[in-house]
């Protein structure tokens, strides 16, 4: 095999164009879902009462999942697992499009959290692999897939009401096309051969203790995050059909232009870094999260409420690149380590989000649930200053295990 400049081999570069695939279509699969859950709700007729249990059952399910299936890579391998769940989330999808009851709801949504959870470790876990087999960051590429295949996911969802295709119809082919798609670039996911030994390095590096009081400011930040991430993701349609009245059509589009303009803010955030430095990055990003928020709440109709939530992943695509990021300046030895803890609170802000939101919009409304992610977003300000650059000096108390 003919090596690369700086060690980097082709088929290094293939791993990770496979990989990058793999999180185009997990995108693209959790954008269908989660943009059509005002169809999902009245196919299975779930009450709104309801609505938020089954959603926050979701991650908590995706945790275990995730937990289980480190579990198993430690007896197998990620590239191993990766090419088993992935086709089996796509495969969900179809089931979630398939029933009518509600236990088959339960059943089909319960299995996608599991097997979501599973994919999210494996693919993780091969992302880490293969930026420290190539030395430099190159995470931001796979936030940036999984943006391009929201998009897609977010569109789709559109040309299934449009064209008033029934659920089955639209999730049985998508799931059984992409699990098709992923099947063939699973064999090109990296593994011991190309890796080495980087996926022993990273998981040794990611068990190593270390303090946990000079990463809480960024769980922070990272757990607020994804609540507004929760938001969108979860509530958004439902927020356009019962909070303004939009048409079922209109409920497919904020998801979408939420993740084009998160796609964008990915794209550019390195440059805005560059020239802003990151404190000031993350508080302009937080600022414009929280200004998001406040126009979704007051929007008088369909289309500035599709814009507020542009405003919104414009703000959030700054800030979780930059946890990571800062996560790896205090602890530059064992960056790993602190991105692995700083990961749990995506989990946390999903968990949070999802439930807390719903039960709000439930209680006094949809408006008024749209102003608590914009309040907790502020929080960042607080904690602004832990995204300066610095190195912890690790003490011998105060660690814990990852």
């Amino acid at each position: 095999m003919t090596t690369a400049v700086g060690g980097i081999t082709p088929r290094l570069r293939q791993a990770r164009s496979s990989l990058l695939f793999s999180y185009v279509a997990q995108g693209t699969v959790f954008a269908l879902l989660v943009t059509r859950i005002p169809g999902i709700q009245t196919q299975y007729k779930i009450s709104d009462g309801m609505l938020p249990i089954f959603l926050a059952a979701v991650p908590i399910l995706a945790g275990a999942g995730s937990i289980a299936m480190e579990h198993v890579v430690k007896r197998t391998s990620p590239r191993a697992v990766l090419r088993v769940v992935q086709p089996l989330v796509c495969l969900t999808l179809l089931g979630v499009g398939l029933g009518d009851q509600l236990w088959e709801a339960a059943i089909a949504l319960a299995a996608f959290g599991l097997t979501v959870g599973g994919l999210d470790a494996s693919q993780a876990m091969s992302a880490v692999a293969l930026q420290h087999r190539y030395g430099r960051s190159i995470m931001q590429t796979f936030y940036a897939a999984f943006s391009l295949g929201g998009i897609l996911g977010a569109s789709l969802a559109w040309t299934q009401v449009h064209f008033k295709l029934s659920l089955l119809s639209m999730f049985g082919t998508v799931g059984v096309v992409v699990a098709a798609s992923v099947l063939v670039a699973g064999r090109w996911y990296a593994g011991p051969e190309e890796l080495g030994r980087a996926v022993e390095e990273a998981a040794e590096a990611a068990n190593r203790s270390i303090p946990w009081k000079p990463l809480l400011p960024l769980c922070l930040a990272m757990c607020v995050a994804y609540i507004g991430d929760a938001t969108v993701s979860n509530w958004a349609a439902k927020y356009l059909q019962e909070g303004l009245h939009s048409s079922e059509q209109m409920t497919t589009v904020p998801y979408n232009a939420y993740m084009v303009v998160m796609l964008v803010g990915r794209l550019l955030g390195d440059s805005r870094v560059q020239n802003w430095g990151s404190v000031r990055t993350v508080r302009l990003g937080a600022a414009v999260c929280a200004a998001g928020f406040l126009l979704v709440a007051v929007s008088p109709g369909s289309w500035i409420a599709v814009a507020a939530f542009a405003v919104v992943g414009l703000g959030i695509s700054v800030i979780v690149p930059q946890v990571f990021a800062a996560g790896g300046r205090l602890f530059p030895k064992d960056s790993d380590a602190a991105v692995a803890r700083l990961n749990i609170f995506n989990y946390v802000g999903f968990l949070v989000g999802a439930p807390l939101v719903g039960g709000l919009a439930g209680a006094m409304g949809y408006r008024v649930a749209m102003l608590v992610p914009m309040v907790l977003i502020l929080s960042v300000f607080a904690v602004s200053k832990a995204f300066g650059p610095g190195t912890v000096k690790e003490p011998v108390a105060d660690t814990v295990a990852v």
